[in-house]
């Protein structure tokens, strides 16, 4: 009876020790991770790390004089040489670990083993990035990032680099305009495409940055963020207007080009390789980012008068995603669908659009149209997105690379109040201004008058 109760009173502290971690682990994986699982995950690296490299293959022979100097000092068996381990540098979401690589391996002999590595180390992911040559970097990553997202804090902003999302190895993506000017955005209904270009446009909202819209759906998407935009269009008829305005914005800044660097003016613009960056400040136009929603409804047709159109507009975009870098304009061309059935066109715009961001879609053609030209493996795993992991997407560019990226949560009103708070950054754009969006003035808030008291009564 006396082990019994000795047995109980032990037992209930460490059986709601085990379910508090349990529900921290469910709950709250970061704490998880930073009180129980760096730890174990150390502990499991360093005892097993040299057994673990010779199962996976990554160990070597060793060298002659280790082995002379083994045989001449111990008796030990001369054992096959892992890859020489650096520090472990814990982080907040897993643990960085460097490795020197052994003579006539590679990186990709140990991206091959992330998965056994995973399992052996008892890690939610491995990840595996070549550093410079004959050094790689071991990313452990302890839990799914992409469940719960949480940005880093510490984000260096900078002119056009906005983080929209956090990578499956828990590093931001960042979508740098510089590097990759324009972008392809897909996704179905209630995919989180929306709440990815929210993040966008809150992220440039606060630079100085022209924004440009051609919402097709009436506006219903970027008609919140009118203070912020020099210009909104929302339906073809004025997207049909706007983008000439667009053209010779950018014909304009060609010709600022070439005054400034003495180019000859019947040089055509194709053959001028410098930009706007290359121009001093006080004469750089500001940069323009073109944000195209429903970009299908720019092919669409239904008379031989709205075919005319639709080429115009479709060889106008074309010309913006070929010659608007070098003029400081960018693309982001959204849409719920997207293919060479849209018509003429649409195949060479995508051409145009270096980078590629696929969440949910309906249909495998479009993921093949969003990512099959990148890598196919990519569109697997943008097909396999579940419907209940909104935000959820591939990110790629035509570079090759991809990766699963996942936007936080952000409302709708707090990004239309980023950008009325934003609204005195709109630049002076002269041939913008007749398409600049009407904004309703908001009443004054109400404050409370003073309070009147009545006087005192006195005899």
């Amino acid at each position: 009876m006396t082990d019994l109760t000795t047995l109980l009173e032990v037992g209930g502290p460490v059986a709601a020790l085990g379910g508090g971690a349990a529900y921290a682990q469910a709950r709250y994986p970061g704490v998880y991770w930073s009180t129980v699982g760096l730890p174990v995950s150390t502990v499991r690296l360093l005892s097993s790390y040299g057994s673990v490299m010779e199962a996976c293959g990554l160990t070597v022979a060793p060298s002659r004089l280790r082995v002379l100097a083994v045989k001449a000092t111990t008796r030990r068996e001369v054992r096959p040489v892992p890859p020489r381990r650096g520090i472990i540098r814990p982080t907040t979401t897993g643990l960085r670990v460097r490795l020197r690589l052994a003579p006539g391996q590679e990186p990709a002999d140990v991206a091959a083993s992330a998965e056994r590595l995973r399992h052996a180390w008892g890690v939610h992911a491995v990840y595996v990035t070549a550093v410079k040559p004959g050094v790689v970097e071991l990313r452990l990553v302890g839990f799914d990032v992409l469940r719960r997202v949480r940005m880093p804090r510490k984000l260096r902003p900078d002119l056009l680099r906005v983080p929209v999302a956090l990578r499956e190895d828990a590093t931001p993506f960042v979508r740098d305009y510089r590097t990759v000017p324009h972008q392809l955005t897909l996704g179905a209904t209630l995919s989180g495409k929306s709440m990815y270009l929210r993040h966008l446009v809150a992220g440039l909202a606060r630079q100085s940055v022209a924004l440009v819209g051609i919402d097709c759906k009436r506006g219903v998407e970027l008609a919140p963020f009118a203070p912020r935009l020099s210009a909104l269009a929302t339906d073809p008829e004025q997207a049909a207007e706007l983008l000439p305005v667009l053209i010779r914005e950018m014909e304009d800044r060609y010709d600022l080009i070439k005054a400034r660097q003495g180019i000859a003016p019947s040089t055509p613009d194709e053959e001028i390789t410098s930009d706007i960056w290359g121009l001093p400040e006080h004469e750089r136009p500001v940069p323009v980012v073109l944000f195209v929603d429903e970009v299908a409804e720019l092919f669409l047709v239904a008379t031989k008068k709205d075919e005319v159109r639709r080429d115009e507009m479709v060889t106008q975009l074309i010309r913006l995603a070929q010659l608007g870098r070098a003029a400081g304009i960018y693309l982001e061309v959204c849409g719920q669908r997207f293919g060479a059935e849209l018509g003429k066109g649409a195949t060479m715009l995508r051409a145009q659009l270096t980078g590629r961001v696929c969440h949910r879609v309906n249909d495998e053609a479009s993921a093949k149209m969003a990512l099959g030209d990148i890598a196919p493996e990519a569109v697997f795993a943008a097909c396999a997105i579940a419907p209940e992991r909104p935000g959820l997407a591939v990110a790629g560019n035509t570079s090759g690379g991809w990766s699963r990226i996942r936007t936080p949560y952000l409302s709708l009103g707090d990004a239309a109040e980023t950008c009325r708070e934003s609204a005195h950054l709109v630049p002076d754009l002269p041939a913008l201004k007749p398409f600049r969006p009407d904004v309703p003035v908001r009443p004054p808030a109400e404050t409370p008058g003073p309070v009147v008291r009545p006087r005192p009564v006195t005899d």
